[in-house]
Parts: C-alpha cells; structure tokens; sequence
C-alpha cells in the first residue's frame, strides 16, 4: 500500500550493505575479525593502500554473494569485473573504493515481493572515530573487509515495508551463514533513497545514512517523507542530498550534496583480473547445497506441523527455539495435535523461563515426553510448568520428576473423594452459595481441591466429584 499523505506518494529505495563472513580480507590475507578490539592490529600494506602493492581475489567471498543471488531468485552473471570508486576520504587510503559497477555479480530477484535491482561486492571502507579535542581516528581492521551490497528498484512505499524487507534480508544472510548482520556491530548497514511525489513523476531524491537498526529505518523513513513533503507544501525545492540520522533527535539533518555516478569517475580496476565465474564455481551445485531459507521454513512449518503463523514466525526469528523445536518434532513424530502443544509450551513457558539471557535446551526427547504427558492427561497444566521449571533448571525425566514432586495427576476417584468431602465440610458458606443457585461457587472449591493436591488432581474429574456430592 502506498504511504499517501496529502495526496503525496512516497518512493523508496534501499541500499544495504552487509560485511560477509570470510577467514580473511576482501584483497589480502589479513584476518576478517569483528570482534577485534585493538585498532590496527589486522592490517597490511594491502588493505593499508601502499603504493606498489596488489589486491588478490577472495574467491569465497565471491562465493557467499553468488549463494545469496541464488537464494534471492537473482541471475548469476558469467563475466564480472572489479572498479575503482574515486573519491577522497581519510578511510580510503588509496584514494579510490574497489567495486563492482557495470559487471555485478547479482541482477535481479526479490525479497517478500521486493524487487532487488543488483548485488554486488566491494570492499569496506577504515573506521574513522571523532574524538574530543577536534581531532580523528582511523582503525584499517574494517579497511578491506569483503562487502555485499544490495540495492532494491525504487518500489517501496511506506517505511514498515522498508523496515521489513531489511528484517528479512538479515535473516537470509544469517540461515545462509554469508554475514552475522549484527546491525548494531556495523555488520549490516542500511540507507534509504526517498522522494515524494503528487504526481505520476517520481520526485527528486534524497539518501538518509546512518542507520543501524531496523526501528531507525522505520523512523527516519517516515520523518524523511514528512518533511519533503513539509518542504513541498512550504513552496521549496527538494535538494538532492546525503542526510544523516539523528537518533538522539530523531531527525535527519543534511550532510553534503548527493554526488551522481559520473562524479565517481568508475573505471575497471587495471591490478584485478577479470573473473569468470564458471571457472570457479559450479552454480548448480552451489544452489543444490543452499540450506532452507525463511520463507520456506515459514511455509513448511504451516503446512506440515499445523502451527498458527506468529508461532511459526517466532520459529524463524530465532534459530535456537526453531532448532529445538524441531528435535522435538521429530520425538512426536509430527503429530499436529502434539506441535501445536508443544508450540505452546515453548513459546510461552520455555521463553518465559528464559526471559531475558541466552536460551539454555534441554533433551528435546524429555520435553516431548512431558507434552506426551500433558496430552494424555498425566499431569495438569499447572503440573506441567512446574515439571518445566525444574527440567530448564536441573535437567531430568519427567515422569520421575512427577514422581517425586507429587504433581502426578491423581485420576483415582475413591482417593480424591475424601478430599472432597474434606474441601465441601471446610467451606459451608461457599456450600450455602453454591445450593442457592450460584452455579459458579463451584468453582472456588475446585480451585480449592486443585491447591490441596498440588495441582496433581485432574480438574475435570474433581468438578464432576463435586457436583455429585453437592446434591
């Protein structure tokens, strides 16, 4: 749906960016390490752009964009060739960026609808940080690091779809094993090309940088439309520009004017060979070997378990209850009726165990086992949490753990009579209640007989005493 706002349409582009996961730099044999601390520390004179030195390919870098084309339904390109992007900064040493321009690597494909135009490799730029006392740094551990980039065709409208398509662009590359995406790290950056139009014509546009998380590329694309349109209304022109985002103030402000590609001046880097890529690899088996890619997890846990589709999403969004899910699945043997109970179970009580740390599993066959339990009436719900706190604690069966806590469902009839008639002597005026028509007093001694027994009575037959002896 299109963002229409004073008869305003809005039109968006998104250009990501993702460090992919490679033993080594983009050129040289530096180490690729995010999580390096110390500045300066993975470098050579390569990725230093000394003068005389030569960049080597990193053909499994090359390898990991090719499977993301694949996963995204793009066209593989045979020929490809690598640029040189001119422009001073003091991040780029040589003066130049290595890219891809006329020759990508990726044409074409889609994401949830998304048209993507091209998915090409580079490779980063230094770290420059600004500190107090008006001066800078550079850290050249990220200089060289290998860099896909993806760009959509201008067909978003609104900025959910903005964010959205970048959510699943980073779980791609995760199932994928390509990049870890970790916005907040740096590992996969987001800019958006927004203009706004009352028109047919598509408005002039303007690039917001800096965003680096998903709440931000929703928040700055629907400031940026707000103000263009803002500025329209006002009587002014749009100025093609870079702006950055503000997320203290949540605004974007103006950087410097956009450059166009010409500005740039590409040619074919002259030190690179020209690369064909079937000589390198065999795309059919490198589609062949593409793991499950979300949208078909979605469907498959649909489809083939039964599960409503929030639950099947959680799945998705988090690879460590989705991966115990299921093992467990497997321990049902895909019965629907048990998943969707299991689905429960995990989602709810398991998440709610964990809360806010790092998820902790246990035997997949001691929670099916308990789900197995909770199906054939063995123990209540309230049973089976508490059966599921102490499994996430200490681990165990749970059939012994029912055992020895007590919180086996007790479905003997003549035992639970006596603490019936025990409840019905202890509480006369719910009695009295309950005999002058107040039908729901029996459920106070229900709750009453459930806490006796420590939940380990089956509700059912306990109301069912009830009623029989209230008569």
């Amino acid at each position: 749906m299109s963002e229409n706002k004073n008869n305003y349409t809005a039109t968006i582009g998104l250009e990501i960016h993702a460090e992919l996961k490679t033993k080594t730099k983009m050129f040289c044999s530096c180490k690729n390490d995010t999580e390096e601390k110390k500045p300066n520390v993975n470098v050579c004179p390569i990725c230093m752009g000394h003068p005389g030195t030569l960049p080597v390919l990193n053909n499994e870098a090359i390898k990991q964009v090719v499977r993301v084309g694949l996963a995204v339904g793009g066209k593989i390109a045979d020929f490809t060739e690598w640029d040189r992007k001119n422009y001073f900064y003091p991040d780029i040493p040589k003066g130049y960026q290595i890219t891809q321009y006329k020759f990508p690597i990726v044409t074409g494909g889609q994401i949830d609808g998304v048209e993507i135009t091209r998915i090409h490799l580079e490779e980063d730029t230094a770290k420059s940080s600004h500190e107090e006392g008006d001066f800078s740094l550079v850290d050249f551990n990220r200089s060289g690091v290998p860099l896909m980039e993806l760009v959509t065709e201008p067909v978003i409208h609104d900025a959910k779809t903005a964010s959205n398509f970048a959510k699943d662009l980073q779980l791609i590359l995760q199932y994928l094993d390509a990049s870890d995406a970790n916005m907040e790290k740096g590992e996969m950056r987001v800019e958006a090309n927004i203009s706004v139009s009352d028109t047919e014509k598509l408005g002039r546009k303007v690039e917001v940088k800096n965003l680096n998380s998903f709440r931000s590329v929703e928040r700055a694309v629907e400031f940026e439309i707000e103000r263009q349109i803002a500025v329209i209304e006002s009587g002014k022109e749009i100025v093609q520009e870079t702006r950055g985002w503000d997320e203290g103030k949540q605004i974007t402000f103006s950087q410097r004017a956009k450059e166009d590609s010409h500005d740039y001046r590409y040619f074919p880097d002259p030190d690179i060979p020209k690369v064909m890529l079937s000589e390198l690899f065999d795309v059919e088996e490198l589609r062949k070997g593409l793991p499950e890619i979300p949208k078909e997890k979605r469907e498959r846990y649909e489809k083939e378990f039964g599960i409503k589709k929030e639950d099947a999403e959680f799945f998705v969004q988090n690879f460590e209850y989705g991966r115990f899910f299921e093992e467990v699945s497997k321990e049902l043997n895909n019965e629907k009726d048990l998943l969707k109970l299991a689905s429960n179970y995990i989602i709810s009580d398991l998440k709610s165990l964990v809360g806010m740390g790092e998820a902790k599993f246990f035997a997949a066959k001691n929670f099916a086992d308990l789900i197995s339990m909770i199906k054939d009436n063995k123990v209540s719900s309230r049973g089976a949490k508490e059966i599921l706190k102490i499994m996430y604690e200490k681990g165990g069966n749970p059939e012994e753990i029912a055992k020895s806590e007590g919180l086996l469902q007790e479905s003997n009839e003549e035992e639970l009579k006596k603490i019936v008639a025990k409840i019905i002597a202890d509480n006369p005026k719910v009695v009295a209640d309950f005999k002058a028509g107040k039908e729901m007093a029996v459920m106070s001694l229900v709750g009453q007989t459930m806490k006796a027994t420590k939940g380990s009575a089956n509700p059912q037959i306990v109301k069912n005493l009830l009623l029989l002896m209230l008569k």
